[in-house]
């Protein structure tokens, strides 16, 4: 369908309307155009725009400046925890959700949903009233929506809230990766479309300020990956697109190394691209990019911080207890660099508490005992904050013990230590949380990522990193995945194939 169709079906006065469209084809544009002409119509009201990355946040957040309050933006979780915190005493939930949420690797938000889904649905006026607040909600990449998210936005609209749905169930990367999960998405999706008005976004601009040629061609292999065939790289394929043959022989599991005859053309692509975005299926096969170009090239640390949100747990679980806290520090730690491990650092630390600091040593277990003092003397937020920035200086300095340790995720160490200014570590977490939502960091000119931080993202040129079995199966969530990364790309795309172990879903 044409954009200025599809402009005049958001805003009518459909109470749901849906709409499709692949990467690159306006839904953010047309998103945040509506937002900013729907907002004077409101009253008293917000528009709201629901999102599922905070990268996504900080996309629409700059195309519609000027609306000030009357455009309220956040997650979907956000939502969630905002309602979640309004009622917590009826939904058997702690008065402070931030930090609670992460635990057991964020299963709280998934509680979190369910939960409020069933009292939204319990309590018709509830729903009423954020729907009298919010009486027009734009969600994005709605596929991406879990079925109790999907509840919550839909007892809005029984409440009275407009909605204006885009996805594209191809870029679904956020739910379960199973082929039952996939399915029951999917059916989500297509009963959704029979209940809304629904239309396409069908015109690639991404590619009109980039490369053409390699938007027609992003677009072809997006109809091969639903049709389930796979991306023929054998054929004619556009200039800006570059297949380069890599096969990893790194020893170590976890690791990334390949012959000097194969890294020359991958490096000779990095080095003379000033913005590049390095993506890679999972978080090991990042944290092992970063080594392979010498830490030179830093990792997009997104919004999320997984190890500190697990600190902060041991800081409010552990509070007084010195070795407790020890352990959660050698943990976390351990998580955002490399080279201080529970073996090379973590024993004697915990030695050095256990004992009481007593030994005269020199050397490592010298600055070791001098870490683990600040924790016996401070065992709180504080003095872990005081140990992880000893940490940090000595790792800067070259102190020894430490000159081999290499900080691969310097701002969630930031944070880390950043908590010691709070009296109550769950509300530093939540705090920061706070500030760096609305600060809306962007990624470095020349970054290395997973797929899903680069959610929401596009770059002028992309690199996509191993390109196998591995990283990209045959599965419905492994399609996805590919194509998110690949769409990235504006101006040009780099495929690194390995020749055998290659993923299923080239031909080559």
């Amino acid at each position: 369908m044409r954009d200025e169709a599809v402009a005049a079906l958001l805003r009518s006065d459909q109470p749901l309307v849906l709409v499709e469209a692949a990467a690159g084809c306006g839904k953010t544009y047309q998103g945040a155009n509506y937002a900013r002409d729907a907002m004077t119509t409101l009253g008293d009201g917000r528009l709201l725009i629901l999102t599922h990355t905070h990268a996504a946040c900080s996309v629409f957040a700059e195309r519609t400046k000027g609306a000030g309050s009357r455009v309220e933006i956040k997650t979907i979780d956000a939502l969630i925890m905002q309602i979640a915190t309004a009622y917590h005493q009826a939904l058997g939930l702690p008065s402070e959700l931030s930090s609670w949420a992460w635990r057991d690797n964020g299963n709280g938000f998934s509680v979190m949903a369910t939960k409020v889904a069933a009292f939204l649905g319990d309590h018709p006026m509830v729903a009423k009233a954020l729907a009298a607040r919010y009486p027009v909600i734009v969600c994005d990449e709605h596929q991406d929506s879990s079925a109790d998210q999907h509840e919550v936005v839909m007892a809005l609209h029984r409440g009275g809230a407009m909605l204006r749905i885009f996805g594209d169930p191809l870029q679904r990367i956020y739910g379960g990766k199973t082929a039952k999960e996939a399915k029951a998405d999917q059916a989500r999706w297509e009963a959704l479309k029979q209940a809304a008005a629904c239309e396409v976004l069908e015109i690639p601009h991404r590619w009109h300020t980039g490369c053409v040629e390699l938007g027609e061609w992003i677009g072809a292999a997006r109809e091969s990956l639903k049709a389930g065939q796979t991306i023929d790289l054998t054929g004619a394929i556009p200039a800006s697109l570059t297949v380069l043959r890599a096969n990893n022989i790194a020893k170590q599991h976890g690791g990334y190394s390949l012959s000097r005859e194969q890294r020359r053309p991958i490096d000779q692509v990095v080095d003379r691209l000033d913005q590049l975005m390095i993506l890679a299926s999972q978080n090991d096969l990042v944290a092992a990019l970063r080594a392979f170009w010498m830490r030179k090239i830093p990792i997009w640390e997104g919004h999320t911080r997984d190890a500190l949100a697990g600190l902060v747990a041991v800081l409010r679980d552990k509070h007084g207890d010195a070795e407790g806290l020890a352990q959660g520090l050698i943990e976390f730690v351990s998580g955002v660099s490399v080279g201080f491990t529970q073996r090379s650092h973590g024993d004697r630390l915990l030695q050095e508490i256990r004992e009481g600091c007593v030994r005269n040593t020199k050397g490592k277990p010298a600055n070791i005992r001098a870490i683990a003092r600040l924790l016996l003397e401070n065992p709180s937020p504080l003095g872990v904050s005081g140990a992880i920035g000893m940490i940090r200086d000595l790792v800067e300095a070259g102190g020894d013990g430490f000159s081999d340790v290499k900080i691969d995720r310097r701002v969630e160490l930031r944070d880390a230590i950043r908590l010691g200014a709070f009296a109550d570590a769950e509300e530093g977490f939540a705090e920061i949380a706070r500030r760096r939502s609305y600060s809306r960091p962007s990624p470095p000119s020349r970054t290395l990522s997973s797929i899903h931080k680069a959610k929401g993202l596009e770059c002028d040129h992309v690199m996509v990193m191993a390109c196998d079995s591995t990283q990209f199966s045959s599965t419905s969530y492994a399609k996805c995945k590919l194509y998110v990364a690949i769409s990235r790309a504006k101006r040009s795309l780099t495929l690194v194939v390995p020749d055998t172990n290659t993923s299923p879903l080239f031909k080559i």
